[in-house]
């Protein structure tokens, strides 16, 4: 059972009568369907629809919430969380710790399990502390293989769209639950069907060059490179210009090099025969 200790990961706790009330106004994750013993990734959006923070939620305790995000991201998120409060009977507050364990294949029995992973067929589950005695590398390649982008690394926050990182398919989104902040163009963007970025997993017959790269469809730009690891990497992409690329043979390359690109085949995605063809949600 591979076991990884991940830094740079802090907590939140939020808890009070309110607090399901509370956040169920201002994240995208849709709480009522969150069950114990499940994490399930969320998002605060900007007004416009876009990602202001990531994060992961579970249960904790009966009316209370464990959130998981990143170190870098933990500070700005109480205090954006905290200016929302207003009169709502909910406590918040930062939980001491830095690092999360993760395992997988046999993950460890009791532990809340990763609901992203979980749509990939793979059962992970997350504990706070440092516990794990395997090379982050490991968890890495689980991600890049999985089709699933982490903020910072795939992705600048303020700069992706729900849909842009899958959120719309791991239970991140819901287009049920009423109103949150950026819903409505979130929604928009989901009936219509004008999702046109979406994460890919990149392939190279020799080892991928550094995160930042362009991936190029006939010279022309249709995504950057994010997580490497070896051959294999992931990049946001825009798929009717991958789509286009690969229906007529145009080649897509990384510096210079050819590389190819899947969508994470979980997702029941594809890439768009015509350009004008908008993707399945």
């Amino acid at each position: 059972m591979p076991s990884v200790t991940l830094s740079g990961r802090a907590f939140l706790h939020i808890s009070g009568k309110d607090a399901e009330t509370f956040l169920q106004s201002l994240i995208t994750t849709n709480l009522p369907e969150l069950a114990e013993g499940e994490i399930r990734p969320g998002a605060l959006l900007t007004p416009q629809g876009k990602i202001l923070f990531d994060f992961l939620i579970r249960r904790d305790g009966e009316g209370a919430f464990l959130i998981e995000t990143g170190a870098d991201q933990r500070d700005a998120l109480l205090k954006r969380l905290t200016m929302y409060r207003l009169r709502a009977a909910v406590d918040l507050s930062a939980v001491d710790g830095d690092s999360v364990t993760v395992a997988w294949d046999e993950a460890q029995a009791g532990a809340p399990h990763d609901g992203r992973f979980a749509k990939a067929g793979i059962t992970l589950s997350r504990v706070p502390g440092a516990a794990g005695n395997d090379d982050p590398a490991l968890y890495d390649l689980l991600r890049i293989e999985a089709g699933l982008p982490e903020a910072g690394r795939d992705y600048a926050l303020s700069d992706a769209f729900p849909h842009d990182v899958l959120l719309d398919l791991t239970d991140g989104v819901s287009f049920r639950q009423g109103c949150y902040v950026g819903q409505e163009v979130v929604s928009r963007m989901h009936h219509r069907g004008t999702a046109r970025r979406r994460p890919v997993i990149v392939k190279g017959e020799v080892a991928l060059p550094d995160t930042g790269a362009e991936l190029l469809a006939g010279g022309k730009p249709i995504g950057t490179l994010g997580s490497v690891a070896g051959t294999l990497g992931l990049a946001i992409v825009r798929i009717d210009r991958a789509g286009e690329a690969i229906q007529s043979g145009t080649p897509i390359t990384l510096d210079g090099a050819p590389v190819t690109v899947e969508l994470p085949h979980w997702t029941g995605l594809a890439f768009p025969q015509d350009a004008a063809e908008a993707p399945a949600p």
